[in-house]
């Protein structure tokens, strides 16, 4: 039989996961992406468990494991420095079977591109959906060198994709949520700094340590949309985070303003019914675009692809199998994007009454233990791939689970 032909648009997290799942359950793939070249934008990453479990399905969750730089102590802050939850990887991986891993995405992006098979990605190519196909004729994908026609095409093409617009003309498309972020990578100055994200007024600051020794920073605040720092956004970040607990100040002064990348936050508020028409599927932010909040955005991309692998490997009904994967990704996507617009409204509250009380409630919650702040992020985190090594019958913990976890199962047996 001829090996069937998966059409990738975009280069970016989703679309190379997929593209190394699909690969990998007999498909033969072409990444096609804009690009000149993959130069991740967004600085740094966190992967959460449920990530890092969809990449042990393609024997990379071990090698991403290996870059955590989270040993300690970390959590929650409020503008003056006063911790409001301390939790530490031992607790989060008492929780969710695992913690965070932060790591730059250009880090990340190598480490997805070194997997896909040689030849397979096309920099310096714009594609575009004509066709979305049908059982009886292949999807036609047009590029400048001709059209491709394809037995799948998987549109991973970002926010303002293209590819759903032509799947679902007239749906909303994403809109902003109220607020834009500021990102940046910095050599990390002096002493070691404990992982957190501080909630002040109208804003949120995250400072994170990577394990090569620079620290990823972001920050958001509640501004027009459209916006920019006439002064620049060095200057902005300075104005608005000055009288921030330290080292804030001090992270501010030391990023390279050409560096600081500013973004408008936009999500897709109203969920796709399907993510999928035709012989064409949509991921990630193309699918389901949601606020950083919940640090979810490139994690449901990962999950995406995985199982989108999963559902229409090569020799399945490839219609049954686009239905079974838009089943068991809408409900779950669409439930995140609404708890990070949830949350986004919870950290970037303006009315001093209100932040006093969110920030005390928080602070109760963490007395009566970690894991009660924890376990409200499991049903995101616990998530695990349909297929080995975590399917029904195979190993629960997985490859990568570790021998404190083991030993804490035989403990509570």
């Amino acid at each position: 039989m001829k090996q069937p032909h998966a059409v990738v648009i975009g280069g970016g997290i989703g679309g190379l996961t997929a593209a190394i799942g699909l690969h990998r359950t007999g498909w033969r793939v072409s990444v096609l992406e804009r690009a000149a070249s993959l130069e991740p934008v967004g600085a740094g990453i966190g992967l959460a468990p449920n990530a890092q479990r969809a990449l042990d399905v393609l024997g990379l969750g071990d090698r991403v494991r290996s870059l955590a730089a989270w040993q300690g102590v970390g959590g929650m802050r409020a503008r003056n420095g006063r911790w409001l939850v301390r939790t530490s990887a031992a607790e989060a991986e008492g929780a969710y079977g695992g913690s965070l891993v932060m790591l730059h995405r250009a880090t990340l992006v190598d480490l997805l591109v070194a997997e896909l098979p040689e030849g397979a990605l096309r920099t310096g190519t714009s594609a575009r959906l004509t066709d979305a196909g049908a059982t009886d004729r292949p999807a036609v994908v047009a590029t400048e060198d001709g059209d491709i026609e394809a037995d799948l095409v998987v549109g991973a093409d970002g926010i303002n994709s293209a590819v759903r617009d032509v799947l679902f003309p007239g749906h909303p498309r994403p809109v902003y949520a109220g607020f834009t972020a500021w990102r940046f990578v910095i050599p990390a100055p002096g002493d070691p700094i404990a992982p957190h994200e501080t909630w002040g007024r109208g804003g949120v600051w995250g400072t994170q340590p990577l394990k090569d020794g620079r620290v990823y920073v972001y920050a958001t605040a509640r501004v027009p949309e459209g916006g920019a720092a006439p002064d620049g956004e060095q200057a902005e970040l300075a104005r608005r985070f000055a009288d921030w607990h330290d080292p804030i100040p001090d992270l501010v002064a030391a990023a390279r303003p050409e560096e600081i990348l500013r973004n408008d936050v936009r999500h897709l508020v109203t969920p796709l019914a399907e993510h999928h028409r035709g012989r064409v599927v949509l991921v990630g932010d193309a699918a389901h675009a949601m606020t950083p909040s919940l640090g979810q955005g490139g994690n449901q991309a990962i999950e995406d692809g995985v199982v989108l692998a999963h559902h229409v490997a090569a020799g399945a009904d490839l219609f049954a199998g686009l239905a079974a994967h838009s089943a068991a990704r809408v409900p779950r996507t669409t439930e995140i994007v609404r708890r990070a617009a949830r949350a986004s409204r919870v950290t970037h509250l303006t009315s001093a009454p209100l932040i006093a009380v969110r920030d005390a409630l928080v602070s109760a919650a963490s007395r009566l233990g970690p894991n009660f702040i924890l376990r409200s992020f499991a049903s995101i985190a616990d998530w695990r791939p349909p297929q080995a090594p975590y399917a029904a019958g195979t190993a629960t913990g997985g490859p990568a689970r570790t021998a404190r976890a083991a030993e804490r199962e035989s403990a509570q047996r």
